[in-house]
């Protein structure tokens, strides 16, 4: 049985090349222990890189793409499925709907707006699916520390933390997603 791991990152091609290197290596894992992609359905970036690297292994590699990205010719033709949407919305409910587990490599603001809607989500106990973000080169240290602030400012409760999973690296995720066990962290309400 095929399990689906979404994944959100960066589309840019401008960042350093070590987090292309952990897309790459994340993909081949990926599939040695046998998760199929579901992404954003581009071929720049770390978008690119990571499926790139699946199907090199001999994965299945799923995009969900909106018709208006699509039009600027970035679409990986190179997938198994390639799903156009009408709109961004659209694209991540079909991200969502095809998930078993959820990981944020190193992105922009399109990489923590999805990530943090599946986080809420998970909060609200919409689903227990893992959440794992990729901390190549300590890219997500800030937003950890923030994290912490929020929950120390009490924006959120401190069993918010077993929403998430921090590894740093590609293994360490995969080690993660492999072990996961449902928890509910509670209401989100205090």
């Amino acid at each position: 049985m095929s399990r689906n791991l979404c994944v959100y990152c960066s589309s840019s091609s401008a960042i350093a090349p070590e987090y292309a290197e952990a897309a790459r290596e994340l993909g081949a894992a990926m599939v040695a222990s046998g998760w199929d992609l579901v992404y954003g359905g581009t071929n720049v970036g770390l978008m690119g890189a990571i499926a790139d690297a699946v199907l090199a292994a001999g994965g299945r590699a799923t995009g969900v793409i909106p018709g208006h990205i699509s039009q600027r010719g970035i679409a990986h033709q190179g997938l198994h499925e390639l799903i156009e949407t009408p709109n961004m919305r659209e694209r991540k409910a079909g991200m969502d709907e095809l998930a078993d587990a959820f990981l944020a490599l190193p992105g922009g603001f399109g990489t923590l707006e999805e990530i943090f809607e599946v986080v809420t989500s998970k909060q609200l106990q919409v689903h227990q699916r893992p959440i794992v973000f990729l901390n190549t080169r300590n890219f997500y240290a800030p937003l950890r520390t923030f994290l912490d602030h929020l929950i120390a400012e009490r924006f959120a409760k401190p069993e918010s933390v077993e929403l998430y999973h921090f590894a740093d690296t590609p293994q360490e995720a995969l080690a993660h997603l492999e072990t996961y066990e449902p928890t509910t962290a509670g209401t989100k309400w205090f």
